[in-house]
């Protein structure tokens, strides 16, 4: 067993979360960060990375692994410890105030402070009930698109009516050699702009909206879709040539162990006090998709001012006594390593 001691642990690796790295970081709190997913970026990298950001403040625009990759490098000056791949299965107090944090790896961490920054929790897709899906999944069948290009000269076909449906059917109206969208129903869940825009497309000729109906089957080989059949509210199959089908029913969410943490909970999301992060046990701090109160907003720029918040707070806890006098970045710069 191997046991790690450290200031702060914060747990999940998305966009708060490593912002809440560098704020630690720069009120002088080590971090070590737990994150399920392989890499860092949460929902960012796994579900949209080539999907732009347009509520960041200071960029227009800016593509989510574009995002990401920047808030990496914002924490690397304090040398945050990474554990990726593994999950937090355990949370208990030691009797020196400390909290020792199991990982599922069988490692330990010992840290004065924990950050909760892990969303909405681990995501699944829902998938679409369909015979032999499996032989097709991760070869011809996806749940989100990691790189635009791959698609480009290809048949897709599109099934879902959100925003992640209709947003990527405008996107890849660009690129592929054709774009099908299917629906069950004849109105989409997106965004009026975005509904507007595919609308046009389609009476363009650039996209082919099959609404209102279902996916029926899928038709192909050794993983390689042929074909998407689709059915009408009546039942009539049609056959809708396909090389790729991308599904976008929402996810799934599961916070995970967190639930039995002895945290107050309102649903899926643990409640704290907005003046201070803190939940409701001592030491540990909320930020982001996983937190609530009054008047939360589930914004990416919320939840850094909550990370702001919770690292602040956490220097109290990892550095008891000491007074924190805080100093804005263009005065103080960013200090090395902790």
């Amino acid at each position: 067993m191997t046991v790690i001691e450290t200031d702060a642990v914060v747990v999940g690796a998305g966009p708060v979360g490593l912002f809440a790295v560098f704020q630690c970081g720069m009120v002088k709190v080590r971090c070590a960060v737990i994150d399920a997913l392989p890499h860092p970026g949460g929902q960012l990298t796994a579900l949209y990375p080539e999907k732009p950001i347009y509520d960041c403040p200071g960029h227009p625009s800016i593509l989510a692994a574009d995002l990401v990759e920047r808030l990496v490098a914002q924490a690397a000056p304090f040398a945050p410890v990474y554990h990726f791949g593994v999950t937090a299965t355990a949370l208990d107090p030691e009797s020196d105030g400390r909290w020792r944090i199991g990982l599922s790896d069988g490692t330990v961490l010992l840290c004065r402070a924990v950050i909760l920054a892990s969303g909405g929790g681990a995501f699944a897709p829902k998938r679409p009930p369909l015979p032999d899906l499996d032989q097709f999944e991760g070869t011809s069948v996806f749940y989100s698109v990691p790189r635009r290009e791959a698609l480009r000269g290809q048949r897709v076909v599109i099934a879902g009516g959100g925003d992640a449906a209709v947003d990527w059917a405008i996107s890849l109206a660009e690129i592929a050699a054709r774009v099908s969208v299917v629906h069950r129903r004849e109105r989409f869940r997106a965004a009026p702009v975005a509904e507007a825009t595919l609308r046009r497309l389609a009476a363009e000729g650039a996209v082919e909206l099959v609404a209102p109906a279902q996916l029926h089957g899928l038709e192909g080989q050794d993983g390689r879709l042929d074909a998407v059949v689709v059915a009408d509210l009546d039942g009539v199959p049609r056959r809708l040539p396909a090389d790729v089908l991308l599904a976008f029913f929402g996810l799934l969410g599961e916070i995970g162990p967190i639930a039995g943490w002895g945290l107050t909970m309102e649903g899926n999301a643990v409640v704290i006090d907005p003046a201070s992060g803190a939940c409701s046990r001592p030491g540990i701090f909320a930020c982001g998709d996983i937190c609530t109160y009054p008047g939360k907003l589930r914004l990416i720029l919320t939840g850094f001012a909550e990370a702001a918040r919770a690292a602040t707070s956490a220097f109290a806890v990892v550095h008891p006594g000491e007074a924190l006098h805080f100093v804005h970045s263009t005065t103080a710069g960013v200090p090395g390593p902790l």
